[in-house]
């Protein structure tokens, strides 16, 4: 009975966590608990650090880590098989913290936004996905060479050193999954520079993927034996990683970042069409069976993947549009002056995510109407790694983005928001903010 609900807890898992890694790719960024303090770093590097272990990117590995524990060896006991992979996620865990210093040392991780929005990195990332995604819906199968794995496979036997030494390497195999926490991670360690939080929040990580490999050495479970429910599982796994692209794309392609409409509709029509693809058979058909199957097979799955990323999209755009003045600040603050009005400054992105949310709160009907009665909108794009932006950031102290400026006509500093907030604390701030400016205002006229 045991065995039987194995596989199937298994399968749940699986099921489970493969939406929740498309979820984690596309909201989870690190700015969100870096506002919450180190206790909730802490817990959301270990709990990203375990969805990444649930990757298709780490599948792979899973054979090889086995034999490393000797999880499927009658004599190796249990407490030994633990013991092994405690010191091959420790060898992980040296890898990141390794990444996390360097990133704190030399700033590595300073751009590294900048870069997730490159076409340089993104394309070949993406390629990178869709092929991940094709082996998942059966284009081929993603093993290691058979030569390389049988060597691979040898060092289960050299005990302790074998196995840390894997667990050096093993990580980087999941780092194409590793997605926008880890980028917002480094960003933030490399621009704080603290070697010990760095090297500290990037180890912790490396624990939280290593909670698979503990599980398969403490209850020395082998791979399930494929079916029609492995076949759905890799079908959701393949939509994911194709979710996954979109994403990546987003940054480089203006149309995915403005299709989205704030309506009720489309978000409703968006779901509509993800379970349409579920119901035709995005997730139980298979590219293997008779031509009519292949297209329901490749109809649902475009469905499935377009409908959830259209719904992902919904969230993200603005309910409003603020009259920004983009890039001519003398314009803004004559207008400004003329106007007995402040002047509110966003710096923009197109890599940055918590940006782009922290502008959906600003669009908000009651903070939309607060803004443009106080302030002039001004908007900076900052996307290109370049002297003139990073100048201009120090100008305006927005080193690190998001960053909203407010100012007075003459430019002195009344308010900012610093990080993504929601719309009633973005209502809080500019009221703040205004209430600033009015007594700049008045001491100004009375001195």
């Amino acid at each position: 009975m045991t065995r039987r609900i194995r596989p199937l807890a298994l399968a749940l898992l699986i099921l489970v966590a493969f939406p929740g890694m498309a979820l984690a790719g596309g909201d989870g960024n690190f700015e969100t608990y870096q506002a919450r303090g180190w206790t909730w770093m802490f817990l959301a590097s270990f709990g990203f650090g375990f969805l990444t272990s649930l990757t298709p990117c780490v599948y792979p590995m899973i054979p090889i880590t086995l034999s490393i524990f000797g999880a499927r060896g009658k004599d190796v006991s249990k407490g030994r098989a633990v013991a092994l992979a405690t010191v091959y996620v420790f060898g992980m865990g040296i890898t990141y913290a390794a990444l996390g210093i360097a990133s704190a040392l030399i700033g590595g991780g300073a751009n590294f936004g900048t870069q997730l929005a490159s076409p340089v990195v993104v394309i070949p990332l993406v390629i990178l996905f869709l092929a991940l995604s094709a082996s998942m819906f059966g284009a081929f199968e993603l093993n290691l060479p058979a030569s390389v794995q049988t060597r691979l496979n040898q060092i289960g036997g050299k005990g302790f050193s074998g196995a840390f030494a894997m667990g050096l390497v093993g990580g980087l195999i999941a780092a194409p999954c590793t997605g926008p926490f880890l980028a917002g991670l480094l960003t933030y360690v490399s621009t704080t520079g603290s070697v010990v939080g760095g090297g500290s929040l990037l180890f912790v990580y490396a624990l939280g993927m290593g909670v698979l490999f503990w599980v398969l050495a403490a209850f020395a479970l082998s791979l399930p034996k494929s079916g029609a429910w492995m076949e759905s599982v890799k079908s959701v796994g393949g939509a994911a990683l194709l979710f996954a692209a979109l994403y990546f794309l987003r940054p480089l392609i203006r149309p995915l970042r403005t299709f989205a409409s704030p309506e009720l509709w489309f978000v409703g029509v968006a779901i509509a069409l993800a379970v349409v693809g579920i119901l035709i058979g995005a997730i139980k058909l298979s590219f293997h069976g008779p031509l009519k199957e292949k297209l329901r097979k490749g109809l649902g799955v475009a469905l499935l993947v377009g409908g959830s990323f259209a719904a992902y999209s919904w969230k993200l755009a603005p309910a409003t549009h603020i009259p920004w003045i983009y890039g001519d600040e003398a314009a803004a603050f004559a207008k400004a002056k003329a106007e007995g009005k402040g002047v509110v400054v966003d710096f923009a992105a197109s890599w940055c995510e918590p940006c782009t949310r922290l502008e959906v709160s600003l669009s908000d009907v009651d903070v939309h109407s607060a803004i443009v009665e106080n302030f002039v909108p001004l908007k900076f794009d900052v996307s290109d790694d370049n002297d003139a932006n990073e100048a201009l950031k120090a100008r305006f102290l927005a080193k690190n983005l998001p960053a909203v400026r407010f100012l007075d006509a003459n430019g002195n500093h009344v308010g900012a928001i610093n990080a993504e907030v929601s719309p009633a604390e973005a209502l809080k701030q500019v009221k703040a903010a205004a209430a600033a400016l009015r007594s700049t205002d008045r001491r100004a006229t009375n001195p």
